[in-house]
């Protein structure tokens, strides 16, 4: 494993090819994002991760079956989630079924909190849109306890009360899944983060790097104020996108009726100007190379990569090929990547690692 774990999310979205005018089914779309699991482990990437919609066009409803099948059917890569919404589920709920599928998976899967940008989910759960930010923080309270206690009594404003409950399973080995909380806008999600000493996901996708840089300059100030570390110790991780292929005219001119179409991008700034504006990249395995590694330059040193490859209604066999040019450039990314990062910037979080830092510090205070 790579001090930076690089990888792959899918947001799910089961949209049109513009380019033949074919919407795959539901089944599809799922059996697809298997294959795709499948595939980032074959050529090499260390993580893939799902993200959880509940509303069309969206098919990724239940992220811990999806990971559980997929687990089961792939041996190294670590299982994720892009986002897990802590604000519309119930922390129990949580805290039963990622420390399940963590028991599946022998350790290899972690989860990125976040509040969810979709209005209606709100009121199907039973939730206040209004309270989002209440909700995120007083349910992710709860799952910490609910993983770190072995009897909990806990009574919030949200759920009814909790008398001598024990959440099962436990985490294995004792150590809870490693949490990283996701956010494109709010502080608040970035305070919690550095309160708790977790990791922090900004996806780094559709704004300018400014934007970003001051959400990730507050998350590691504040890391580094509640006593974890240095700034540059804080964990942090980015998203991206990329459409490759050997030649960059032709992977501007492949990409171009996606960009032009896709819900999330159509109708907007033209391709060139998104391109020039975002990290979006448009072109060849080498300018996906150099841009990518350009991002500690403005972010600083940081420990998960995760890419979108698979969204636009772009046809499986593409995004396939799409991991194929990534697999190829994989080992020189890591190799810049690691060869940059200073000494006292910690490694990207594993469970096995967690465990032995968690047993190094109980024999320390033994000896102590």
């Amino acid at each position: 494993m790579s001090s930076m774990q690089i990888g792959i999310f899918t947001v799910g979205d089961v949209t049109t090819d513009p380019t033949n005018g074919t919407t795959p089914s539901e089944h599809e779309r799922i059996k697809n994002t298997v294959a795709i699991a499948k595939k980032a482990e074959e050529v090499g990437l260390d993580v893939f991760a799902t993200g959880e919609h509940h509303n069309p066009p969206f098919v990724p409803s239940s992220p811990t079956t999806t990971l559980a099948y997929i687990g089961a059917q792939t041996e190294k890569i670590i299982l994720s989630t892009s986002t897990t919404l802590i604000t519309t589920n119930d922390p129990v709920k949580i805290a039963e079924d990622y420390a399940t599928l963590q028991h599946l998976v022998d350790g290899r899967m972690d989860l990125m909190l976040g509040r969810g940008n979709t209005a209606p989910v709100y009121p199907w759960f039973g939730k206040d849109i209004s309270k989002a930010v209440e909700l995120t923080i007083e349910n992710y309270q709860l799952l910490q306890k609910l993983w770190s206690e072995p009897v909990v009594n806990w009574e919030g404003k949200f759920r009814t009360p909790l008398q001598g409950y024990t959440s099962t399973p436990a985490p294995l080995d004792g150590v809870a899944p490693f949490v990283w909380h996701g956010s494109i806008r709010t502080p608040e999600v970035a305070e919690l983060a550095a309160f708790y000493g977790d990791g922090y996901f900004a996806n780094n996708i559709f704004w300018p790097k400014e934007h970003y840089i001051r959400l990730i300059n507050f998350y590691r100030q504040r890391y580094a104020h509640y006593g974890h570390g240095t700034p540059e110790q804080a964990i942090v991780g980015l998203g991206g996108q990329f459409f490759m292929r050997r030649n960059s005219q032709d992977a501007v001119n492949e990409f171009r009726p996606y960009f032009d179409n896709a819900p999330v991008y159509g109708h907007g700034p033209s391709m060139e100007d998104f391109t020039e504006q975002t990290p979006l990249t448009v072109g060849s395995p080498q300018q996906v190379l150099e841009r990518t590694l350009a991002f500690a330059d403005y972010f600083g040193d940081y420990q998960r990569q995760l890419f979108l490859v698979d969204h636009a209604g772009l046809p499986l066999k593409t995004v396939l090929e799409q991991l194929d040019l990534l697999g190829e450039i994989l080992p020189t990314m890591r190799a810049e990547f690691n060869a940059r990062r200073p000494a006292n910037v910690p490694d990207a979080p594993t469970h096995a690692a967690r465990v032995a830092a968690r047993d190094a510090a109980l024999n320390e205070e033994v000896s102590a």
